[in-house]
């Protein structure tokens, strides 16, 4: 189990005022300060985030965006590792995330396709379209990576890309713990001692980790908000949490019968643990960031209708899919 991200959030002015300077700039010494706690405690802390408001809430114009974005960027990777400065939800504002990604390397943003849970159509066509300009601007279009489609996301999630924050200062976890899924599925034999492992071992992990969030965060500015827990894994290929799950007694292979099941297991069991949760708390299926995950899915075991299926019992959605270079805006839309 190690800590993906410490992200931190706060709140804009607009316009921008030296008094927000000063705010991101302690937020940003109190975030090491509680990195520095974990670390104390034995954990790898990998990076350390920091997300605002939808930045449409504080920037009028490309000129201001530019001139947030500046500043943030000019505090990476010394004090934080990347920024987000958040959804936009209007059309008028799409033409200008590709240059601000362009600019701004620890820059991340995101759209926001969905309003009063009812999908904007016209935007999402017109986002398809901007993802494929996003993709000339590094090799192999990893830009993409630091941009995303959100729908019915809720503020303070830790996981970028979808996070930005909402109210006063205050910071949450997201973890790297495909290997304790492993750990945990094993040695079972059945559904229920499945279930009845896994929590144990996450209940144990995740309070532990709450615990040392709520000591660090005093006489400090950030309140902790919670922890996502969703199951996030890692690149190593012995971290594989696709490998993991194909320990059950009922998953042949990841993409056979007996996945969808897996699926809404670890999701119920991460719905049912006793912390302060914030975030998906679900299953993340990013196919080009878990080895095992990117094998099934050269060896033709899954499918987007398949990931799709999965995402309708873990609630994260499709992440890092790999597509053709010259697909069609249509198509990804």
């Amino acid at each position: 189990m190690k800590i993906r991200t410490i992200t931190a959030g706060c709140n804009l002015k607009k316009p921008l005022q030296s008094s927000d300077k000063s705010l991101v700039l302690q937020i940003a010494k109190e975030a090491q300060k509680i990195k520095q706690v974990f670390k104390q405690k034995g954990y790898t802390v990998q990076t350390i985030r920091l997300s605002t408001q939808p930045w449409e809430a504080y920037a009028t114009s490309k000129n201001e965006l530019d001139s947030i974005c500046d500043f943030l960027q000019s505090l990476c990777p010394e004090k934080f590792d990347y920024f987000n400065i958040g959804p936009i939800s209007t059309k008028k504002n799409l033409d200008l995330l590709p240059s601000i990604l362009q600019q701004f390397p620890q820059a991340f943003t995101t759209v926001n396709l969905c309003e009063n849970n009812t999908i904007q159509e016209s935007l999402t066509f017109e986002t398809a379209n901007i993802i494929k300009k996003i993709a000339k601007i590094e090799s192999q279009g990893f830009a993409n990576l630091r941009f995303a489609c959100l729908c019915n996301i809720n503020p303070n999630t830790p996981f970028y890309p979808a996070s930005f924050h909402q109210g006063e200062p205050s910071f949450g976890i997201g973890c790297e713990n495909s290997d304790l899924v492993a750990s945990a599925f094993s040695t079972v034999g059945s559904f229920d001692e499945a279930v009845n492992t896994l929590k144990e071992k996450l209940t144990i992990e995740y309070q532990r980790i709450e615990q040392i969030a709520v000591e660090a965060s005093e006489d400090t500015l950030l309140s902790y908000h919670g922890i996502d827990g969703s199951i996030s894994p890692s690149v190593k290929p012995n971290e594989s949490l696709i490998y993991g799950i194909e320990q059950l007694p009922f998953v042949s292979q990841f993409g056979n019968p007996g996945t969808l099941t897996a699926a809404r297991l670890i999701t119920s069991v991460l719905q049912q643990i006793q912390i302060k949760q914030c975030g998906y708390t679900g299953l993340m299926l990013p196919v080009m960031e878990d080895s095992g995950l990117a094998k099934r899915n050269q060896q033709g075991n899954i499918s987007l209708t398949k990931l799709l299926s999965y995402s309708s019992v873990c609630g994260t959605g499709l992440d890092t899919i790999p597509l053709p270079g010259d697909i069609s805006g249509r198509y990804i839309c």
